[in-house]
């Protein structure tokens, strides 16, 4: 209870909003890709260190869509395309909506 008084008090001084106190990333375009069959949307999330996001279309939930693939091979095959670089495997993560989160080496 004292520590919530102290966090809306600290927000309200301040004056900065739960959106304004996050660090936003650049606006960046999203590539569509299509990889394996399927679309893919890769967009770069964060500068330093550079990481993209890759979502998947799930084309409606169509059961008679093509053949089905493991979802983080297909990953790094639509950031290997849509950044031309190599994804980090070792730093790839999925969150619970589906979402892939990698850094990429681009020698």
């Amino acid at each position: 209870m004292v520590l919530r008084g102290s966090i809306l008090a600290l927000v309200a001084i301040t004056g900065l909003t739960a959106f304004e106190a996050t660090p936003v990333a650049a606006k960046e375009e999203t590539k569509s890709v299509f990889s394996m069959s399927r679309t893919w949307a890769v967009t770069q999330v964060s500068d330093s260190p550079v990481v993209y996001r890759a979502t998947r279309d799930n084309n409606n939930l169509n059961p008679f869509g093509p053949p089905p693939r493991l979802r983080t091979v297909q990953a790094i095959a639509a950031i290997q395309q849509a950044t031309g670089c190599k994804p980090i495997v070792a730093s790839m993560y999925q969150n619970i909506s589906g979402q892939f989160f990698s850094q990429v080496s681009c020698n």
